[in-house]
Formats: C-alpha cells, sequence, structure tokens
C-alpha cells in the first residue's frame, strides 16, 4: 500500500481505513472513507512493512526527511511496543476546542501552554474511538530546553543519546497539610547569617519546628537557632523580636544570598499558610524539605516533599530535571519545583514513571 505526503499529514485510501484505523488505532478517518495520518505513525507502518512508501520513500529516506522527528518517532515505537494505541492530539479551532470527526471536545491543554502536545496515549485495550486518555506526552531529546511552565498535566519523553527513553510525569499538585501551632513571643540575636534565640518558649521548636536546638542534649528550653528565612517570616509575623525589626532580617537575608532570599522567603510563608512545615533541603540538593502533619517534634515522622525554589521563566535542561526525580526517588520523597512570579507561587510535580 502506498502512500502520499500533503503537507503535515499523509494520506492513504479507504483500505487504510479499516486496515490501520479500525483494526489498529492509526490515524483518523476523513471525508470520503480515507485515513489521514500523522507523519510518525506512517514511519511506524513503514517501520513495519504495513506501508510500501510516502512518496516513493522506504522507512529509511522518509525518517531522514524534515516531515517526521526522529526522537518523536522512537518514542511512538516504544509506546506501542508497550500494547498502547497513541495518535496526535486533533487539530484545535480559534476557540481552543478540538474537531474531531465533525464534534468538539475541550483541547488538551490550558490556553497560553507553550508546550504541545505530542500524543494523546489510551488505556490498554482502548482507542482513540474510546472517550478517554491515559496519558498525554510531549517528546523532547536531552539536548532540549524545557521552561518549567510548559510542565504539569503531561508526561515528558526525554530521548537520550543512546536513544533511550526516560518518562516523567508531570502535574500541578496542591500543596496543603495541617500543621499550624500557637508561638509565643520571642527575643532573638541576628548574627552574620541565622538568628539566636537564647531563652525561647518550648513551643518555637516543640510545635512549631522552628529552627533547631543548639544543644540536642537540652530537656527543651534551651537555645534554639533560627534560620534568616525561619526569622525573617517569624519576625514579619510579629512573633520574633530583633534589633532593627523584620527589614534588617530581610536584608541580612537579601546580603548573603541576593534576590534567592526574597524567592525562598514567598514560598517559605506560602508553605507556612498552608499547613506545611519547611526545613532545610540542604542534604537533599533542595531549597526546602516538608512535613504536612506536624503536631509534636516527638512524633515527626518522614518528610514527603523536596522542593526546589525557581523563578517562574526558569529553563530546565532534561538531565537536571532527572538528577533531581532520581535523588528524590532515592529517599523516598516526590519532588516538588515551586515557580514564583510577581505575583504568585505555583507548584509542578515531577516522578518517573513506567508506563
Amino acid at each position: 500500500m502506498n502512500a502520499t505526503l500533503a503537507g503535515d499529514v499523509v494520506r492513504a485510501g479507504k483500505q487504510a481505513r479499516e486496515r490501520f484505523y479500525d483494526a489498529r488505532g492509526y490515524g483518523r478517518p476523513v471525508d470520503g472513507g480515507a485515513l489521514e495520518l500523522a507523519p510518525v505513525e506512517a514511519a511506524h507502518l513503514l517501520y513495519r512493512g504495513d506501508l510500501d512508501d510516502v512518496d516513493g520513500m522506504d522507512v529509511g529516506e522518509f525518517l531522514a526527511s524534515a516531515a517526521v522527528s526522529e526522537v518523536a518517532f522512537f518514542v511512538y515505537k516504544d509506546l506501542r511496543d508497550r500494547g498502547f494505541y497513541l495518535s496526535r492530539p486533533a487539530p484545535t479551532d480559534g476557540r481552543g476546542r478540538q474537531q474531531v470527526s465533525g464534534e468538539e471536545r475541550p483541547a488538551n491543554r490550558e490556553a497560553g501552554d507553550d508546550r504541545p502536545v505530542d500524543f494523546e496515549v489510551y488505556p490498554r485495550g482502548k482507542g482513540p474511538w474510546d472517550d478517554e486518555v491515559a496519558y498525554r506526552v510531549c517528546v523532547v531529546s536531552e539536548r532540549e530546553s524545557v521552561a518549567a511552565e510548559s510542565l504539569g498535566d503531561c508526561v515528558l519523553a526525554v530521548v537520550d543519546e543512546e536513544s533511550e527513553i526516560t518518562y516523567l510525569e508531570t502535574g500541578r499538585p496542591e500543596v496543603s497539610g495541617t500543621s499550624a501551632s500557637e508561638i509565643p513571643p520571642v527575643e532573638g540575636s541576628l548574627l552574620a547569617d541565622r538568628v539566636l534565640c537564647w531563652d525561647p518558649p518550648a513551643e518555637l521548636y516543640e510545635r512549631g519546628f522552628y529552627g533547631q536546638r543548639l544543644d540536642d542534649q537540652d530537656d527543651g528550653d534551651g537555645a534554639v537557632q533560627l534560620s534568616l528565612v525561619e526569622a525573617a517570616h517569624l519576625a514579619r509575623e510579629g512573633v520574633l523580636s530583633v534589633d532593627g525589626g523584620a527589614d534588617a532580617v530581610r536584608e541580612r537575608g537579601r546580603d548573603v544570598e541576593g534576590d534567592r532570599f526574597d524567592r525562598r522567603l514567598r514560598v517559605y510563608e506560602r508553605l507556612r499558610a498552608d499547613g506545611m512545615v519547611p526545613k532545610t533541603g540542604f542534604k537533599f540538593g533542595a531549597d526546602f524539605r516538608t512535613y504536612a502533619d506536624v503536631e509534636s517534634v516527638d512524633d515527626l515522622g518522614h518528610s514527603e516533599l523536596l522542593v526546589r525554589v525557581l523563578p517562574a521563566d526558569h529553563v530546565f535542561e532534561p538531565r537536571d530535571l532527572a538528577l533531581d526525580v532520581r535523588l528524590a526517588h532515592g529517599v523516598r520523597k516526590t519532588m516538588v519545583f515551586a515557580l514564583v512570579d510577581e505575583e504568585d507561587v505555583s507548584w509542578v510535580d515531577v516522578e518517573r514513571l513506567t508506563p
């Protein structure tokens, strides 16, 4: 069977619909009973020997042409080999809705997202004729940059230089917990890059899990050292008193960290407001590790999330994403990126996926 390349689609005749779409979920039927294939679908059919050629090109010539991306082909083939039917998302109209066989359905990405979905992957046993999608997949090479704001509600399929594929599931989680505590007023001394509270109330550390004891062997009423981000938050809340007030702590933080301090402080305050207890994530290469349900440090449990604070316009290298996710998985935590712009903090979580 032969096919013809027409712009960004491959067209095949009436027999192709029954043979490829009805039986195996390739392509999209069009008026007149013909079948319209995405170039990557045509490349897979050429590879399998189900198509003889596309405009005279065999599979090698077709993959070498500008019509199809080889990294998309590798991902498409891998998912087909795993037993999935998948297809290119239907085109959208001017209102951001997909046109499917004369009917409309919502587009698969939020308005404004700048990374298009390459494939819609259907649950095993289902296909494009069913109204159910298991994964929305965006394909990238390991050498391609990825904008942080483009992640969420998609699976990033990263193809490395040896054509191995890593699947990273990204989402937009709600980050919240039940941790809350009333802290009595406390006085502190502002040092070079921390605050030391010599006679703090027990609630500061025992209930609020603020800071670290200066002496781990004390009975709960000894000195507590606070990080600058903890101190800036408590000073702004009117709980902590230091010479120069909250402004002095914040300025010291900027002297130490620059603009990064303000971003971390905003994320810290947002986490505390939403019932989370953030602590340093330095040992894990992150800004914070978080605890969702702290009642007492005597029954603390394990932290659940690793949080990295980034400007909203941050651009990832895929290998950095893979490194962060692998590290978080190794310590049984979920990697969350806090994206900070001038108005808000948004969350993106990323986890390794085996389809």
